[in-house]
């Protein structure tokens, strides 16, 4: 039912949306630059999490952005939370306990439902009026509501929670180590300018058919999320008896996970240079560098592949341009690298960069 809101031609449609967020976020970058002269160290995790909030609140919610972006604070709230009570899942019952996080989990659990709940019958009654736009991801699916096989609201109100977590945090991901990346490597930074100023220009602002055409800079992103993809693992659960090739049988219920880490580093499948950076590699595009294999799955794989991969890419490369045009930035001497887990992979110690005009 969403993978039509992520055609091609609707995302077009929130290419505007895109780049209103990410202007927003180089305004800041520029005054604070602009401030100690002409260089100065910024640490860009929060803004880019803030900048991928931004995005979903107005291309999922369009008109309602800014009660979008109330939500998005409290989900932000409960990931935080949740994580704390698996800190303590191992002892028996505690998530029935009535401590002070499961209350307030409850409490956000409550109201991120009835918040949505009303912003969705909001718009179902303005859409019923030919008032209210059908072409954001909450008009796609209340209009996939009306037939037989639609969403009830409560589905509904699930996938706006679920696009808010798997759409938000991991584009901030791939944006954090991009930028990383890039610090670290300069001469695939120098690249991904010539070609932004070759494709685009210095002061153009990026339509959808020119972010297609930067070759470069999805070698770039193809890599970082190669050797950083926001999630470390794919859980499944096989519904029957499946055989896997020649002599495996996997028994229906069992639980599978793929470690997408091991897999994307992993020596006899990528060469022994596995572990360095080199978008190179995806000159040729992804099955090349595979040699057709399914070795690389930052947006999983098969029937259940992502279908915000388009949504994610395409707001990486507007957020990418519109920095690139502006600064150049390097690694600031505090900087510590420390990948670790929260859901999705994150920079331990922040991303602070030393950012210069251009």
């Amino acid at each position: 039912i969403i993978n039509p809101s992520f055609h091609l031609e609707k995302l077009k449609i929130m290419i505007p949306a895109f780049y209103e967020s990410c202007s927003e976020m180089i305004s800041k970058w520029e005054k604070l630059v602009t401030e100690q002269g002409s260089s100065n160290e910024i640490d860009v995790w929060p803004y880019l999490g803030d900048l991928t909030s931004d995005v979903i609140s107005r291309t999922a919610f369009g008109s309602s952005y800014e009660e979008g972006k109330r939500i998005f604070e409290l989900q932000e709230e409960q990931g935080r939370r949740v994580l704390k009570a698996l800190e303590l899942a191992f002892i028996p019952g505690m998530r029935f306990l009535p401590t002070k996080n499961n209350l307030r989990m409850r409490q956000i659990n409550k109201e991120v439902k009835s918040r949505l709940r009303e912003i969705i019958m909001k718009r179902q009654r303005g859409m019923d009026t030919g008032e209210a736009p059908k072409n954001d991801l909450l008009g796609i699916l209340l209009e996939s509501n009306s037939g037989d096989h639609g969403m009830s609201i409560e589905d509904v109100v699930e996938e706006c929670r679920l696009f808010h977590f798997a759409g938000q945090e991991t584009t901030a991901v791939l944006l954090v180590w991009t930028m990383i990346m890039l610090s670290h490597h300069q001469k695939w930074q120098d690249q991904a300018r010539e070609e932004i100023l070759k494709v685009i220009g210095k002061n153009n602002k990026p339509n959808f058919d020119a972010l297609s055409r930067l070759k470069t800079m999805s070698m770039i992103l193809n890599e970082v999320l190669r050797l950083y993809p926001p999630g470390i693992l794919l859980g499944r659960t096989v519904e029957k008896e499946t055989k896997l090739g020649e002599d495996m049988t996997l028994p229906g219920g069992a639980q599978v996970v793929i470690p997408v880490l091991m897999v994307h580093r992993d020596p006899e499948l990528w060469g022994e240079d596995v572990h360095e950076f080199n978008p190179e590699r995806f000159a040729d595009g992804i099955s090349k560098a595979t040699k057709n294999q399914v070795s690389f799955l930052p947006f999983g794989w098969g029937p259940r592949f992502c279908p915000g991969q388009n949504f994610a890419l395409m707001e990486a490369k507007m957020a990418l341009v519109l920095i690139l045009q502006r600064f150049s930035f390097e690694l600031s001497p505090s900087y510590t690298h420390a990948p670790h887990t929260v859901l999705t992979l994150h920079p331990q110690f922040g991303a602070p960069l030393i950012f210069h005009m251009l």
